[in-house]
């Protein structure tokens, strides 16, 4: 007896299943035989156009979402499907994602969408009105907040960038999730004294709560105020949460408690602990930990690669990222300062300079990967499985006079990265390490108390891989334009 025919009902599971496991190469040939027998099933082409996109073959995804869309017009989700891949391939999506929110109004996804295409189309400010628009309508939208919150920013706002927040609460003022959301935003900002401000408004409105008096614990420990800190983090210890330990860690080791710190992260370090890694190796090195070692130098963790010969005209890959660089502003709650940086996943783009530049970074992390020490299933780089790469993030930076990044990681990331397109010229006023990548210290946390594992000058052409937990930061330059592109590669699922 014959098998049943594949259907989209029966193959949409597997698609599931293959994106949440990486394993997608069966179900998309599974797929393209289904089409081979029913050629115009809209439903089977958005599947492979899902499926694709997972295994991050955005030419062949978006190939598929417009047909899909050919055949069936009227399918939100097939509407949605298109917006979102043509936008990630760096094509005009603001109409699709009209299209698709006129066949789905009220779908949050659809709306933040249209809001990032607006944004690609250099039309910052239209997003923004947008959002307020629809938060005017729905305050509860906390999603659309943080959003709009962050494009403010981006615009160089910083006295009313969280004004949709108190415009919300004025209508939802028991809205608890709200306040913790305005507080923890504004901290993130940096504005210490507001979020404290923040903070009291929210107890008097809802009342005294855990979440609130850390947000308060962080911001004091963020102003160096160890004592008022250490008060209220008292009140609520043991922490060991996973949400709010790695706040209480960074105090600990802003406070020179780095014995503390280690032991309040012992037994705590599992393999999604993503934000407990780098403050373990903080802790360890601090306190001559052997783990140190193993953790940070235990194999060649960071590499140095030159693809100025694949990269093809630089000049041209520089041209090509300047014009995606929409904003004024750096982004709310990254590490850099003094520069913009590019929205959206970077390597989905179909620009010839950007592909050639993907092409190569894929050869180099598959380099990199392959030369690791053997799987050790205790360490955060050393465990995962080696069998399929893919980029968690990409994008671009651009920083001008006096341009740098302060010393952070990526949690998100497996493997992150620099890769150097562009150099200021050498100022007299330039510091002898300015500009230059430096690994393993923390000196916005911890001040000069650790020195780098590493320092790195930059080159045009040249890339920098290391572990993702790693902490690292640039010295500033005088003046000029420093132009890089950077990438987290993801971790792979068991």
């Amino acid at each position: 007896m014959s098998a049943t025919p594949a259907t989209a009902a029966t193959l949409a599971p597997q698609v599931a299943r293959a994106t949440a496991t990486w394993r997608e190469a069966d179900v998309i040939a599974a797929l393209t035989a289904a089409l081979g027998r029913s050629p115009d099933d809209a439903a089977l082409w958005q599947l492979l156009a899902a499926a694709q996109r997972s295994a991050q073959d955005h030419a062949a995804a978006l190939a598929a979402a417009r047909r899909a869309a050919t055949l069936a017009p009227d399918d939100a989700l097939i509407a949605h499907t298109l917006a979102r891949i043509t936008l990630e391939a760096g094509d005009p999506a603001v109409a699709l994602f009209d299209r698709a929110l006129a066949l789905a109004p009220l779908d949050a996804g659809v709306m933040l969408g249209r809001a990032a295409a607006l944004v690609a189309a250099g039309q910052g400010d239209a997003a923004a009105t947008f959002l307020a628009g629809v938060l005017r309508q729905h305050p509860g939208w906390y999603d659309g907040h943080a959003t709009l919150a962050r494009l403010r920013w981006q615009a160089g706002d910083r006295q009313d960038y969280a004004a949709g927040y108190a415009a919300a609460l004025a209508t939802r003022p028991r809205d608890g999730v709200l306040w913790r959301d305005h507080a923890a935003t504004v901290a993130r900002a940096g504005q210490t004294d507001a979020a404290r401000r923040i903070v009291t408004q929210a107890r008097a409105a809802v009342g005294a709560s855990r979440t609130l008096d850390l947000i308060e614990a962080g911001s004091w420990s963020e102003d160096g105020e160890i004592a008022a800190a250490d008060r209220l983090y008292r009140a609520h210890l043991p922490i060991t949460d996973a949400e709010a330990l790695p706040g209480y860690v960074r105090h600990l080791l802003r406070a020179r408690r780095a014995d503390a710190a280690r032991a309040a992260l012992e037994g705590r370090l599992t393999r999604e602990a993503h934000d407990l890694w780098p403050l373990a190796a903080l802790a360890w090195r601090l306190t001559g930990d052997p783990r140190s070692d193993w953790l940070e130098r235990g194999g060649a963790f960071v590499r140095v690669f030159d693809l100025s010969a694949q990269l093809g005209p630089v000049d041209e890959l520089a041209a090509t990222l300047r014009m995606l660089h929409r904003t004024i502003a750096a982004p709310l709650d990254q590490s850099l300062r003094g520069g913009t940086q590019t929205d959206g996943p970077l390597f989905a783009r179909q620009d010839a300079a950007i592909v050639r530049l993907r092409d190569a970074v894929r050869a180099a992390v598959a380099d990199y990967v392959a030369d690791l020490p053997p799987a050790d299933p205790a360490h955060p780089l050393r465990a995962p499985r080696r069998d399929a790469l893919r980029f968690a993030g990409s994008w671009s930076v651009r920083l001008t006079d006096r341009g740098h990044h302060v010393d952070h990681v990526h949690p998100a990331g497996w493997i992150s990265s620099a890769c150097y397109v562009a150099l200021p010229d050498a100022q007299p006023d330039d510091t002898p390490q300015a500009g230059w990548l430096s690994l393993g210290d923390a000196p916005t946390l911890l001040g000069d108390t650790l020195a780098p594992w590493q320092t790195i000058a930059p080159q045009p052409g040249r890339l920098v891989l290391f572990p993702s937990y790693m902490w690292h930061r640039t010295h500033a330059f005088a003046a000029g334009e420093r132009l890089t592109v950077a990438f987290d590669i993801a971790r792979p699922p068991v």
